[in-house]
């Protein structure tokens, strides 16, 4: 969230999440209106996610490269806070697209500490 707290979700179907709060876009790669970093060269990347909510909706996000589910972010219990991160390095191509999917009945939460946060890095070009 921009300002403010909340829950984002749950939906009827899957969303795309814009993180609005950005931190660092060194080069513009991520769009924070479409939620989309787009690969500016060929390399290795790092990407990590984070995923806050409040039982008992299941609090869940996915990484997603060109459409495509690579990893997520989940967990589920009764009650109380819930808590999950996970990352993967993916191989881009000039022109990928990596984004966060938020899965249809999932519910995240957020507020000014930022619980919920996608990041992404260049680790080496490749030829």
């Amino acid at each position: 969230m921009q300002s403010g707290s909340g829950y984002i979700g749950p939906f009827t179907t899957a969303i795309t999440l814009t993180y609005r709060n950005v931190f660092t876009n060194i080069g513009n790669a991520y769009n924070p209106i479409t939620g989309i970093f787009t690969a500016p060269l060929k390399g290795a990347y790092m990407f990590r996610i984070s995923a806050f909510g409040h039982a008992p909706t299941i609090a869940s996000a996915a990484i997603v490269k060109n459409g495509q589910h690579v990893v997520a972010a989940f967990d589920h219990q009764a009650q109380n806070d819930l808590n999950s991160s996970n990352g993967v390095v993916l191989i881009l191509e000039v022109g990928d697209v990596v984004y966060v999917r938020l899965w249809n009945g999932k519910r995240l939460f957020d507020n000014a500490s930022n619980h919920n946060s996608f990041s992404g890095y260049l680790l080496f070009p490749l030829r």
